[in-house]
């Protein structure tokens, strides 16, 4: 075993060798394996080993098909089979809504390039003969699922890896990791210490272990996870023989089963209501080749389902039920890429869809590793998107209840329960006596609607139960003035000598002057957007940022990497420190002005203006911006006054018919507006002038901001999409992301969110179209729920066109 190396990856299950071989592929051969077993001593080696490349992010999905075709490659470096069977299958609906929910799937997958079909309940049969098609209403086909053997694909990574210059060293476990001063870690092994500039953790099921021996609590639990596999059918023999093919996949949503063919039989497995975690707390370091005790109580209610919808299963015998552990992350994606504050330290885990993912990870993970980015957009999977409120126990809520509902359809406008309320604001008390329906960002409650007494949230794709009052607190807005809680954004706090100069090459735009605001995109060296935030100037105060709430650790995770050595720029993300709450509306002044001794007419405190001043008895920063489009203020707050200071406010607004908005009113203000937001428009795969962003760009100052030379290279070439605004012809339903936007008869663009926006009582789509085509008036169409809706263009805002009202 070598005693210095580049990288060292921790655990060889399909995770570890993919990571290993895609390293190795792109060139760091001086790289090593450490597995404490055998390879796929985890979850790997008892994997049903299904893949499919369907997955609710498109981007995600990318990758999937990417791990479906690289099975070729490492076969032919490797010389060892796969046993790939690209057999193709069948999602199979037994509700109306669960067959809109296949049509979105459909949809989204004209962009993504994949062949899949909506075909009827008949059809489905004829492609899987084992079905009563009376219990379905329809299905898809999707050529590219299959399954393969996982031990010989994990032994394939590996020897791929082993070929292109890699080492492997098996039974020998990690027992310690240290980081010297240099950042150089010593991975302490049973068989000796190796020095690596990189660590990656694959642990899998001891991946909580591995990262534990560096401070790190990560979001995982494993759990149980039963498949059964059935004696010889002879409806398998006979349709083997008739065909010559093996019967499909399929997916029964209804049972929570998934079905495939293995040798003459069938296999069987569920994600059963009644789940049950493994090792909570700490994952035994002997455990290995073994299986669980089967409990088969526990998955009969699904069984019954798969019974009665798949008859021939009552006439054959179980020959063996395979119980086995998989790791989970809260919302069932992996955890993947650097870990902030542990510079070198990486990981690559909670990947419970291994045969589906892995490759992809391995790809995404390397890449990020040798170029300082994944390649693509992952932030589905980026680890950065948990924070320490993703506690142990949290963790384990959220994991049982994805598992529960892992075939269960998620509605757009459907909060989960498990592991909530945890963060909440001084207000909570407050807005939940007034009806407010609560979701969640980043851990913390936000309020998303008001509901009258006795009305809630009916989930739906279509238009919902919270439509008629959610038009009211719009309303409410627009005429008048409306208050929202806005303690979900990520506020951030610059100091320091060189503050001024850090902020002016982190940032693309130009530095405000004291007591002024700007909006300020933040690129990556390739151009891309990787955060757009409201930048404030404080004075001797420092600086102020606000951006994105789910992006915080992400965001935190960049800044601190490129930090001065020198101590002279610090940064704090105050989180919880400072809570927030907007007034918005034309009488948004007076009731400002009511609450508070400071001028604040136009002349005073103009538009973009910052500054402190006293709501009623709480001291506030208070910041004339608001992402609603009208006129409007922002006003940060210490958490011990903000009951004081929403008070304050709400007695103000009381002749002035002040009331409370939550954030789908938000959402359709905004869309008055053609405003975007991160993580759906503004995202790492856009460049500022793809995204309309380019005019807070500032190309001409002296700074040479990270990302300048590709944003003028992108400006001079015109990029290659455009972001754009439509009015769709919609019926009872609108958009909500990953649409396709068809264009003369072809898809050519997606999009990106939407909503209907009361005010102006249009169904608003917002998307990305090639820039060849984004100024034609005629020829678009925007799918939705499986039909084509004709839409057009909207190039300026639907309301305040001029920016009057919020200049006023």
């Amino acid at each position: 075993m070598k005693s210095h190396v580049k990288a060292v990856v921790i655990g060889g299950g399909v995770v570890g060798c993919s990571v290993l071989y895609h390293l190795a592929k792109a060139g760091w051969t001086d790289i090593m394996l450490i597995e404490r077993s055998e390879l796929t001593s985890g979850s790997s080696w008892h994997a049903a080993g299904g893949f499919h490349t369907l997955n609710g992010d498109p981007n995600v999905a990318k990758l999937q098909a990417y791990t479906v075709q690289l099975y070729k490659e490492i076969e032919e470096i490797s010389g060892q089979s796969c046993s790939l069977h690209l057999t193709g299958g069948v999602m199979m609906a037994d509700t109306p809504e669960r067959m809109d929910f296949l049509r979105l799937a459909h949809a989204k997958g004209r962009y993504l390039g994949m062949d899949t079909e909506l075909i009827t309940p008949s059809e489905a049969k004829a492609m899987f003969p084992l079905m009563d098609e009376t219990n379905f209403v329809g299905a898809m086909w999707d050529p590219v699922e299959g399954h393969l053997d996982p031990s010989g694909t994990t032994i394939a990574y590996s020897k791929a890896a082993k070929k292109l210059g890699a080492e492997i060293v098996l039974r020998n476990r990690v027992v310690e990791l240290t980081q010297e001063v240099d950042g150089t870690w010593n991975v302490v092994t049973e068989q000796g210490t190796v020095k690596a500039e990189h660590v990656v953790n694959c642990g899998g099921l001891w991946a909580r272990e591995v990262g534990r021996m560096v401070g790190l609590e990560l979001p995982v639990l494993a759990m149980e996870h039963m498949y059964l596999i059935t004696e010889d059918m002879p409806e398998v023999a006979a349709w083997n023989a008739k065909t010559g093919t093996e019967i499909i996949h399929a997916v029964d949503f209804d049972g929570e089963l998934y079905l495939r063919q293995e040798r003459g039989g069938m296999l069987m497995g569920t994600y059963e209501k009644a789940n049950k975690p493994w090792s909570e707390y700490q994952t035994p370091w002997n455990f290995g080749h073994e299986l669980l005790a089967p409990d088969i109580d526990r998955i009969a209610p699904s069984l019954e389902v798969g019974f009665r919808h798949f008859p021939a299963f009552q006439n054959t015998g179980i020959k063996q039920i395979i119980n086995g552990p998989f790791t989970f992350a809260p919302d069932g994606n992996p955890l993947v890429g650097p870990v902030r504050g542990l510079p070198g330290f990486w990981v690559a885990c909670g990947v419970m869809a291994g045969f589906s993912q892995g490759g992809g990870v391995g790809l995404a993970l390397s890449n990020w590793m040798i170029e300082g980015d994944p390649g693509a957009d992952i932030w589905a999977m980026d680890v950065a998107r948990y924070g320490d409120w993703a506690t142990m126990a949290y963790t384990n809520a959220k994991v049982r209840e994805n598992y529960s509902r892992r075939f269960s359809i998620r509605f757009p406008n459907e909060e989960l329960p498990a592991g909530r309320p945890l963060k909440t604001t001084p207000v909570y008390d407050l807005l939940s006596a007034k009806g407010a329906q609560w979701g969640v960002a980043y851990g913390l409650e936000v309020p998303l609607w008001y509901a009258p007494e006795g009305v809630k949230d009916e989930f739906s794709w279509r238009r919902s139960s919270d439509f008629t009052q959610v038009a009211k607190e719009v309303a409410t807005v627009r005429d008048g003035v409306g208050l929202s809680e806005i303690s979900s954004f990520a506020k951030y706090k610059v100091t320091g000598e060189g503050a001024a100069a850090w902020l002016d090459r982190m940032l693309a735009c130009k530095l405000p002057k004291p007591g002024r605001m700007t909006l300020a995109p933040m690129l990556k060296e390739d151009g891309r957007l990787i955060g757009d935030f409201t930048l404030a100037n404080l004075g001797s105060e420092g600086w102020f940022l606000a951006g994105s709430g789910i992006a915080e650790q992400y965001h935190m995770r960049w800044f601190e990497k490129h930090l001065p050595d020198d101590g002279s720029v610090r940064i704090e993300a105050l989180g919880a420190k400072l809570t927030g709450l907007s007034i918005a509306g034309p009488k948004a002044r007076d009731v400002l002005a009511k609450a508070t001794r400071s001028d604040v007419s136009n002349a005073a405190f103009s538009f973009m203006a910052i500054g402190r001043m006293d709501i009623g008895m709480a001291p506030c920063l208070v910041g004339r911006v608001s992402y609603t489009g009208d006129l409007g203020y922002e006003i940060w707050v210490a958490p011990e006054y903000q009951r004081a200071a929403y008070q304050a406010l709400m007695a103000a607004g009381g002749e002035f018919g002040i009331g409370l908005f939550g954030s789908r009113a938000l959402n359709a203000l905004r869309l008055d507006k053609n405003y975007g937001s991160w993580g759906r428009e503004y995202r790492p795969i856009y460049g500022p002038l793809e995204a309309g962003l380019d005019r807070f760009v500032a190309y001409g100052k002296d700074a040479d901001f990270i990302g300048k030379a590709a944003a003028l290279a992108e400006r001079r070439q015109g990029g290659k999409l455009r972001l754009r605004a439509f009015i769709v012809d919609a019926d009872d339903a609108d958009v909500i992301g990953d649409e396709p936007i068809w264009f003369d008869g072809a898809v050519r663009g997606w999009v990106t969110s939407g909503g209907y926006t009361h005010h102006s009582k249009k169904s608003v789509a917002v998307g990305y179209v090639p820039k060849e085509i984004a100024d034609e008036s005629d020829g678009f169409e925007i799918e939705l729920l499986g039909k084509r809706h004709a839409a057009r263009i909207q190039a300026v805002p639907l309301f305040d066109a001029n920016f009057e009202r919020m200049r006023a």
